[in-house]
């Protein structure tokens, strides 16, 4: 860090000195500068003042001495978040805590100095604030002991480093403002394709028979009407033979009847037989169609009884609708029940995406959301709404489905595929959000890095919800704040080359 660059820094570490003292309710002393040295018990690369020297105190921290008095600061985060911890010195030997006030400030890159009071804890003073990340400051201590004060300072720093506003545009790196934005966040959910169960066909022959013949079969593609197997049925038979015997009554009761009414016209037979054959007349046509209904309910067509008059007793099972065969459970010769499933046909213009929605996102999915479906290692997408939402929980998964209707006219689903789905949320007003592209991973942590002037300091931050492009920061940018969005990886790497990185 160069010495105009240190300037503004040591005369803000003068100025929170004497604020320390202030609230210490201390008088004016004639404290001499003593040596400085501080160590983080788990930072070890940290740059220190050039002109600065530190002793290593008895617990691992920075000691400093003035004179019979000494104050040692550490940083402990073992097993609790980072606090500062004071250890006090006479002559070289600890202290009671309760013998002197200790104040301290923290001043980092773009932020208001952060004041530090004491309080005892066992053998030590522990500070009343989390010391955040990254542990890159400037510290004013202010301590009072036997009527006498103390002031000392000393800069540490990691995870920073200098880059002058030519070389950053050199390496394309793009500068962006932490500010407040609506944020689309995307549910993301997997899940299964599957079949339209309402758009699946059971056939069955409907009459007992013998299967003659099997047309198609399991996994091929029929059209409507197209035959799909064909048996003999002896029921059947009987069934066309009587409607083709009711259209012969008919034939000819139609006859007797048009020729007694001629005959009764005509004055030449008495109206009792003109009676009798118009009676007769609408016997045979209920008859008739007694007998078609008979074969309707089969699902056999009255025409076809005569198309088929020399072959009664073969049955054509037709297809019902266009779609796919799914199953086939007969073979030729096999015998048959009425109820026995032959096949099953399934419609497959429209498919399922049925989705797994974890409880935690019941509340983001709703009726009508309109959801995008990408199947999983296949370039193949839809998009469909949120039809159906189970009022059930998987008790093994703890979750419930929701279902989205696909349009398949092309045939590019299949069932059983796993799939992902990106639903559209609820937009949200986020206090301060970033660009997703300025996230980078730095020992274990999610950081941006921040801009101050020509230096880059990595800040650890905790993030809220995203939509793949903005993403809320709840802690560790302010608003306001500038920060590398695009490229800000090259000033990782830099920071790497730079040796001045957070070690743990």
């Amino acid at each position: 860090m160069s010495k105009t660059n240190l300037k503004p820094i040591l005369i803000l570490v003068v100025i929170s000195a004497i604020l320390g003292g202030l609230i210490l309710n201390l008088d004016n002393s004639d404290s001499n500068n003593g040596e400085m040295h501080s160590e983080h018990d788990d930072h070890e690369d940290h740059e220190d003042h050039e002109d600065q020297q530190y002793k290593k105190g008895p617990k691992g921290g920075k000691l400093f001495t003035t004179d019979k008095f000494g104050v040692e600061v550490t940083i402990y985060e073992k097993g609790v978040p980072p606090q500062l911890r004071i250890f006090l010195y006479k002559n070289a030997q600890p202290v009671s805590p309760a013998e002197a006030k200790v104040a301290i400030t923290l001043s980092r890159l773009g932020r208001p100095g952060q004041l530090i009071n004491f309080q005892q804890e066992g053998g030590y003073l522990v500070g009343d604030q989390i010391i955040e990340e990254p542990h890159s400051f400037e510290v004013a201590i202010a301590a009072e002991w036997q009527g006498k004060t103390y002031h000392w300072g000393y800069s540490q720093v990691e995870m920073r480093i200098e880059m002058s506003e030519q070389k950053a545009a050199r390496t394309n790196i793009e500068f962006k403002t932490a500010e407040s934005a609506v944020i689309r966040p995307m549910l993301q959910l997997p899940g299964q394709t599957a079949f339209n169960h309402h758009k699946i066909v059971r056939v069955v022959p409907r009459v007992p028979g013998i299967v003659d013949t099997v047309n198609r079969h399991k996994g091929e593609q029929v059209k409507k009407g197209e035959v799909l197997a064909v048996i003999e049925s002896q029921m059947l038979a009987e069934l066309r033979s009587q409607f083709l015997a009711a259209q012969r009554r008919l034939d000819l009761a139609r006859l007797t009847y048009e020729r007694e009414k001629k005959l009764f016209h005509e004055k030449i037979t008495a109206e009792q037989e003109y009676l009798t054959a118009q009676q007769l007349l609408n016997e045979a046509e209920i008859m008739l169609d007694l007998a078609a209904a008979k074969l309707l309910v089969i699902g056999e067509r009255p025409e076809t009884a005569r198309e088929k008059k020399n072959n009664l007793n073969l049955y054509e099972i037709r297809a019902p609708i266009t779609g796919l065969l799914t199953t086939e459970t007969l073979a030729q010769g096999s015998v048959l029940k009425e109820d026995t499933e032959m096949f099953t046909l399934v419609d497959i213009s429209t498919m399922y995406a049925k989705l797994m929605v974890y409880l935690k996102d019941l509340n983001s999915i709703k009726l009508g959301q309109q959801a995008t479906i990408y199947a999983v290692g296949q370039d193949i997408a839809g998009e469909g709404t949120v039809s159906f939402i189970s009022a059930f929980v998987n008790e093994q998964t703890r979750t419930t489905e929701a279902r989205i209707t696909l349009d398949n006219t092309l045939g590019q689903w299949k069932a059983g595929m796993f799939i992902n789905a990106s639903l559209l949320a609820e937009e949200i007003q986020a206090p301060v959000a970033i660009s997703v592209d300025a996230l980078q991973t730095l020992h274990d942590m999610t950081v941006v890095f921040g801009r101050y002037g020509d230096y880059f300091e990595a800040r650890p931050v905790t993030l809220g919800r995203s939509d793949g492009k903005m993403v809320e920061v709840l802690t560790g940018l302010a608003a306001g704040e500038q920060y590398a969005a695009g490229n800000s990886f090259a000033i990782k790497a830099e920071l790497g080359k730079a040796g001045t990185s957070h070690v743990h």
